[in-house]
């Protein structure tokens, strides 16, 4: 067995490296790099064109940044039938088990929520970050995950087709705009929850649509501990993953893909890459063997809410203030632009370096 087979004993390794590579990517943001690569300086060249796809669209249309919240809430329900099936088989009953869901779906939403408070100083209701959102789609996956593969499809599919029947036949004048940033049925669900003006475009209720990625994840996990051979796993992920692809560009003439407002073609879109990034991660690593660097990204993923909230809250502005002046004496010959991204670079592999820490350590911080 090989050195990191050993440290990773037990646990799917696609699926470690999956979510830690999403993780990676979403604490990057915060050591602010992917902002430096869209500098005007940069404009027209491939760095610029390649920085552009790690920023949202402005509305309509997806970046490949728009998918990683899609992966963050699909990997998710990947893991509930694997961490679900170990703790059965270590005794748990399933009252247990939704005691679980139902406290860390809870805690999920308050720290999502809580993230939002910070900033202002004061109570706000937001519920639109990845972690608030998740507790909604959390709950929802848990509600249905012994149902049969039907019944979760099925449920998945009337989550979407109610938020598209609200966006489209919502009765209130001023929100009739289906697809109109600040004048559809999101932008007034946000003034009913908060108070909240239009003008982010930033809907609140996309956990109920989304909460098909996270369903569409307990079935990929449900499938990957199955009986089923290697082969036909990989063949169900990668063909529903291309289902998912084509109703989603396919429909997008008539239902415009915004990740905003997370319109049907958008879920079914995103969802359909999260499948295929499985699928591929699964096919390289766990068929092929080919784990070299593995776990460069896969000890991100095992304290991914830790990692999430410490940048999050101004972790990695602290080490930003910490390095700067480092940063500055040692590399300012590269000019303001190439020491900025020199620093960030240097916040980012300290982030990195956290988490290698904390796995050395054997510390796991999970709710």
């Amino acid at each position: 067995m090989t050195d990191i087979q050993e440290k990773s004993s037990g646990r799917l390794l696609s699926l470690d490296f999956y979510r830690g590579l999403t993780m990676f990517l979403l604490i990057a943001e915060f050591s602010h790099l992917f902002t430096f690569l869209v500098s005007p300086q940069l404009e027209g060249t491939f760095i610029h064109a390649v920085g552009a796809q790690f920023h949202h669209v402005s509305w309509e249309g997806m970046h490949f940044w728009d998918l990683i919240q899609p992966f963050f809430m699909f990997i998710v329900g990947v893991a509930m039938p694997l961490s679900f099936s170990k703790r059965i088989a270590k005794g748990d009953s399933y009252k247990d088990l939704s005691i679980h869901a139902i406290k860390r779906a809870f805690l999920m939403l308050l720290l999502g929520w809580g993230l939002y408070c910070i900033d202002p100083g004061e109570i706000v209701f937001r519920f639109q970050n990845v972690l608030a959102q998740l507790g909604v789609a959390y709950i929802l996956a848990f509600l249905i995950i012994r149902k049969s593969v039907i019944i979760q499809i099925g449920f998945s599919i009337l989550l979407i087709l109610i938020s598209e029947g609200l966006y489209r036949f919502f009765p209130i004048e001023g929100f009739t705009n289906a697809f109109v940033d600040g004048e559809n049925f999101g932008a007034w669900f946000n003034i009913l929850v908060s108070g909240e003006e239009p003008g982010s475009g930033w809907a609140m209720f996309n956990a109920i649509p989304t909460a098909a990625h996270t369903i569409w994840g307990v079935l990929a996990g449900q499938l990957l501990i199955s009986k089923y051979s290697a082969k036909k796993k990989l063949i169900y992920l990668f063909g529903a993953g291309i289902i998912g692809l084509i109703i989603g560009y396919g429909l997008s003439p008539f239902t415009p893909i915004i990740k905003k407002i997370s319109t049907s073609t958008f879920v079914f879109a995103s969802g359909g890459w999260a499948l295929i990034a499985l699928a591929l991660c699964y096919w390289v690593i766990d068929i092929k063997k080919y784990q070299k660097g593995v776990l460069f990204f896969a000890i991100v993923g095992m304290n991914p809410l830790f990692i999430y909230l410490f940048a999050h809250v101004g972790g990695a502005d602290l080490l930003t203030k910490i390095f700067l002046p480092f940063s500055n004496a040692l590399f300012g010959w590269t000019g303001e632009l190439g020491a900025h991204i020199i620093l960030s670079c240097i916040v980012l592999f300290m982030l990195w370096y956290i988490c290698y820490w904390l796995y050395k350590k054997k510390i796991f911080i999970r709710i």
